[in-house]
């Protein structure tokens, strides 16, 4: 999907398509997940999504060894893990050639690069470079699951992270599990973040076994 496709089926996507018809943010055991990506996508084909991407920690290589980009309506994608004022977050890019070497730079060189907690921390990146080598890949970069991050201000946060060359912020996040407990703002703060700053707005389930699908309330 070319990049300014991808932009125009973001902003015409509605609220209710985030979590039920399109999941941009699915894990494969390429990274922490436990199912291929074939897998993954027949999952999705059965429950009905129009619209998915695989995004596995710092890594493409679901997509480089196996067939999946030539399945219908599957954008290319990657979570990386990054630090950022000294709070660790995430960056989804979408949209990626996955074989552009400025982006594949910053990737993990190891398996443990993508799932070993403690190996991802000590190895995050700076979100400039991250978003420039996304860019770089002709791709569009996201803030993952916001209300997570520990700021005072999570608008004065994402504009910091946009005069980096932020594109956008997942909007659209079920918040479960551990995201949960450590989320520190209202899912309702992001979406009025989204459309001051008018930024794109994605969403996803975050699944790492079967698709969940979910509702955005």
């Amino acid at each position: 999907m070319m990049k300014q496709n991808l932009i125009e089926l973001i902003r015409n996507a509605e609220k209710a398509d985030f979590g039920n018809t399109i999941d941009l943010h699915i894990h494969s055991c390429f990274s922490d997940g436990k199912l291929t990506p074939e897998e993954l996508y027949t999952d999705a084909q059965k429950k009905g999504l129009k619209y998915i991407a695989i995004a596995d920690h710092n890594t493409v290589e679901g997509y480089k060894k196996t067939d999946i980009l030539t399945k219908e309506n599957v954008i290319p994608a990657i979570e990386f893990d990054c630090w950022y004022k000294g709070v660790l977050i995430h960056i989804l890019g979408y949209g990626i050639d996955v074989n552009n070497e400025k982006l594949l730079k910053y990737c993990a060189k190891t398996k443990k690069g993508t799932e070993a907690d403690i190996i991802r921390l000590f190895n995050a990146r700076s979100p400039k470079k991250v978003i420039e080598a996304i860019h770089n890949a002709n791709g569009i970069a996201i803030l993952a699951h916001p209300a997570c991050y520990w700021c005072i201000s999570l608008e004065h946060f994402v504009k910091s992270l946009v005069k980096e060359g932020l594109d956008g912020i997942e909007v659209y996040y079920p918040y479960k599990r551990h995201r949960g407990i450590i989320k520190f703002h209202f899912a309702s703060t992001v979406e009025k973040i989204a459309k001051k700053l008018n930024l794109l707005a994605t969403g996803g389930s975050d699944s790492h076994f079967e698709i969940q699908q979910f509702s955005c309330k």
